[in-house]
């Protein structure tokens, strides 16, 4: 049997196979580990330097912000938030996902 890691890319693979024009990917690295994770978000950050539109779903922030160049925010099925790469950080985007205002210079917290 296939380790996690290794399940991932034979799916990936498979799909990647068609030429996809776009490519939807839900929790890429759910149960994956470290290295095998890099990998996964190196071949997507070629497949979209190559032209390929990625949307991809995960919870990990982390993640989303290191591969993301648009990050969008979902909450009970509506969009609350989107952000470009460069102006995201966890705090707003967290706080988009949870519908909790963002901090403001007037609460002691930079925004």
């Amino acid at each position: 049997m296939l380790s996690g890691g290794n399940q991932q890319k034979v799916v990936l693979a498979k799909w990647l196979g068609r030429q996809p024009a776009v490519l939807i990917v839900d929790e890429p690295t759910r149960g994956i580990d470290v290295a095998t994770k890099a990998e996964v978000h190196h071949l997507l950050l070629q497949l979209a330097r190559d032209g390929v539109g990625i949307l991809m779903i995960s919870s990990e922030l982390p993640e989303v912000l290191r591969v993301s160049d648009r990050i969008l925010v979902m909450r009970e099925g509506r969009l609350m938030a989107e952000f470009a790469q460069a102006d995201a950080s966890e705090e707003e985007i967290l706080s988009a996902a949870t519908g909790q205002a963002p901090p403001t210079e007037a609460n002691g917290a930079a925004t």
